[in-house]
């Protein structure tokens, strides 16, 4: 077990910023961790100034986001724990595939290339940037009641919308689209070797109330790393919704931390049982 302080890397998904991290970064912090919060490239500006010039957005695609947490990571003295929230959650199961990270942990992690499940709740939260192609190359925004159901749905309108000001931007359409029909791609950018044995190990933490990434499809990712004899696990938390932030973050957060913490330097151990573990 791990017991020197660790460099933490949180990585965001769709639709927030770094901000989106602000109390898990302190709460970290406050532990003795450094903590690194860096935003997509291009989205480095506030979240106030990207909803009223969301161009840098527009111009993400998957491949820009994922190098650019690659390049951050290799930059590091040692390897990091990378915790990353929904698609943020996609991306670090890549980096843990290509080799990085003492430890990673997906918060309602988005699924990677393999993983079939695209839940109806999934569709309705994504369908303001899917259900138009040309959306392709645009910053897509939420509206309040978009936001409500697909970020906090747990809570009231009233609840949601503070959050909604607080932490929506618009979306990276192209990056949604690649992550949503990785399937039909034969070499996605969200492909990973689920048998790989050398990896890091890898938590994934799933919301049993969330809309855009329902508990079944997180844990039927998990489920995918089945043979690797590199540890993977599965927890879920019931009563949350999608947002990381929502009120009892703090019970998630520290399970994560001190999951990663704990396995983090470990070596390559049986995957518990013939399937990911949920405890």
């Amino acid at each position: 077990m791990s017991t020197a302080p660790e460099t933490v890397v949180f990585i965001h998904g769709l639709w927030m910023t770094p901000r989106s991290w602000e109390h898990w970064a302190a709460r970290y912090e406050g532990r003795g961790h450094t903590v690194i919060a860096p935003a997509w490239p291009g989205m480095e500006a506030e979240v106030e100034e990207l909803n009223r010039d969301p161009a840098p957005i527009a111009e993400l695609d998957l491949a820009q986001v994922i190098d650019h947490y690659d390049e951050i990571i290799r930059g590091l003295d040692r390897p990091p724990i990378i915790v990353g929230h929904s698609i943020g959650g996609a991306v670090t199961q890549v980096l843990i595939d290509r080799g990085l990270g003492a430890a990673g942990v997906g918060i309602a992690s988005a699924t990677v290339k393999g993983v079939l499940d695209l839940p109806l709740s999934t569709l309705r939260a994504s369908s303001p940037v899917l259900l138009n192609p040309f959306n392709k190359g645009k910053a897509i925004p939420l509206d309040r009641k978009q936001f409500h159901y697909a970020f906090a749905n747990t809570m009231s309108q009233e609840e949601s919308d503070a959050i909604y000001e607080r932490y929506h931007v618009p979306a990276a359409a192209s990056v949604l689209f690649e992550i949503a029909f990785a399937n039909l791609h034969r070499h996605a950018l969200t492909e990973v070797d689920f048998d790989k044995e050398d990896r890091a190990p890898l938590l994934l933490i799933a919301f049993d109330e969330d809309h855009i990434v329902p508990a079944k499809a997180s844990r039927h990712n998990a489920e995918k790393y089945a043979q690797s004899g590199a540890t993977t696990e599965f927890k879920e938390f019931p009563a949350r919704p999608h947002f990381p932030g929502a009120p009892g973050w703090e019970e998630v957060a520290d399970f994560a931390l001190d999951w990663a913490v704990e396995h983090a330097g470990a070596a390559s151990t049986a995957l518990t049982g013939s399937t990911a573990r949920k405890e």
